[in-house]
């Protein structure tokens, strides 16, 4: 008997448009595993087992699955984006709990593909940390379970490494696909400005993008591609590049823990190995960029928090939307990033794309980090995460790819940035990574 749990998107959606299989049994396969697992590792805020079904079968009965780049495939969508028939919580008891009258722009894409929505994944509140926990649920590290998935796409990232899903559905607005990626040893591209429709929500003054969770460089190919409306384009070989790889960290007094540096230095050396001009070089990160990177990260929740009952909003969201109100306006102009984007451009006319670690150390452990003070939580955030806010500020695109481990023997991995247009680009540095460093797909769950 055939496994289909663990397998890719693309594998999965080959064998359901040779009718080697149907969608109902694939998606059937999956909801067995999230029952089974779901409890140890809490990615699902909500699980829709008869809708998933019912949709798969919708999916077998319509005409032309060889047009259908995902069909039958099993997918989950992160808990701030609007899925049909189901209410849209984003982490908080201060939502509203009414179902959506229709789909994110987002999801229906996926759907129109033939993928199967199995249900939403956990987010923490108003999807302002980097750990997926509070009031609704906590996503731990199916890798290490003591830990955090990372936030706020942790659910989401929870999910594909458990391989409870082959893909999820996550956005990214100050290294929320990244991180949980990271943690969770899993292929994301956060795209750049405009790639993916924005749709309705938050996008954090336009810093946010949807983006794809994924186990391998060929499903987060498959999964952008339909994101952005278009068609998957085959791996190409990107010819010789001019890689800048940076260990250095963009705020001043966070340092990269070793495991870390050295991924990335593993990362250059089979880029070298593949050809490419690799040299050590730092971007021109400017002393600023940690007050730029706070301002907006605050003023993005005092925005999010406008409407919302503050006495039903944890005590770290209630303080980071009051330090953010002051900042509305000056991070709504765009000035900021602005500038930010003229001191950084010069870089990425010498380069062609950054390698740096993809976090400084690995997620802090699992727990009600929602019960704990606003200075510790924001803190821990910034001594993990450092590397990935510069990318939302400008704009630009970046993944974060697996390479090595830890000693505790969970994935480790790097992150690639690059100009303007260049998602096809990183992707295919990334299956060169993906080819000459392998990583197991999932989690060793059981």
């Amino acid at each position: 008997m055939t496994t289909w749990a663990g397998r890719t998107a693309a594998e999965i959606s080959a064998a359901v448009r040779e009718k080697r299989v149907t969608p109902r049994e694939v998606v059937a396969e999956h909801l067995a595993l999230i029952e089974r697992l779901d409890g140890r590792v809490g990615a699902f805020r909500t699980v829709r087992a008869e809708a998933a079904l019912a949709e798969a079968d919708e999916v077998a009965a319509r005409g032309g699955l060889d047009g259908l780049p995902l069909a039958g495939v099993p997918v989950a969508v992160k808990d701030n984006l609007a899925v049909r028939g189901e209410s849209r919580r984003v982490g908080s008891a201060a939502t509203p709990d009414t179902p959506a009258t229709q789909d994110h722009v987002t999801v229906a894409r996926l759907r129109a593909a033939g993928a199967v929505v199995v249900g939403l994944t956990h987010v923490p509140e108003l999807c302002v940390f980097g750990t997926t926990d509070g009031v609704l649920g906590t996503s731990r590290n199916p890798w290490d379970p003591a830990r955090s998935a990372g936030g706020s796409s942790g659910g989401s990232a929870a999910a594909v490494a458990a391989g409870m899903v082959p893909i999820a559905l996550g956005n990214d607005g100050m290294g929320s696909l990244r991180i949980p990626a990271a943690n969770c040893g899993l292929v994301t591209i956060k795209p750049g400005s405009k790639v993916v429709p924005a749709g309705e929500g938050s996008t954090w003054f336009g810093m946010a993008e949807h983006g794809p969770l994924a186990t391998t460089v060929e499903d987060a190919r498959l999964m952008l591609a339909v994101l952005a409306g278009t068609v998957p384009a085959p791996r190409s070989e990107p010819g010789t590049l001019r890689v800048a790889v940076s260990l250095r960290s963009p705020l001043a007094g966070v340092t990269i823990s070793r495991p870390y540096a050295t991924a990335a230095r593993e990362a250059a050396g089979a880029l070298m190995r593949a050809g490419h001009q690799v040299r050590r070089a730092d971007p021109p990160y400017p002393l600023s960029l940690a007050t730029t990177s706070l301002t907006h990260w605050t003023a993005g929740t005092a925005a999010d928090a406008q409407g919302l009952d503050p006495r039903l909003l944890t005590r770290r969201t209630r303080v980071h939307a009051r330090v953010g109100r002051p900042f509305l306006a000056a991070v709504s102009s765009g000035g900021g990033r602005e500038r930010l984007r003229r001191r950084l451009e010069p870089f990425f006319t010498e380069y062609d794309v950054l390698l740096t670690p993809a976090l400084a150390r690995r997620s802090p452990k699992a727990g009600p980090w929602h019960e704990r003070g606003w200075l510790s939580n924001v803190l821990a955030n910034t001594n993990y995460s450092p590397l990935t806010p510069a990318w939302n500020l400008t704009g630009w695109p970046a993944m974060a790819v697996p390479c090595g481990t830890l000693p505790s023997g969970a994935p480790c991995s790097v992150q690639l940035v690059g100009r303007p247009g260049s998602e096809s680009r990183l992707l295919d540095v990334a299956a060169q990574l993906e080819e000459r460093n392998p990583w197991r797909r999932t989690a060793p769950v059981n």
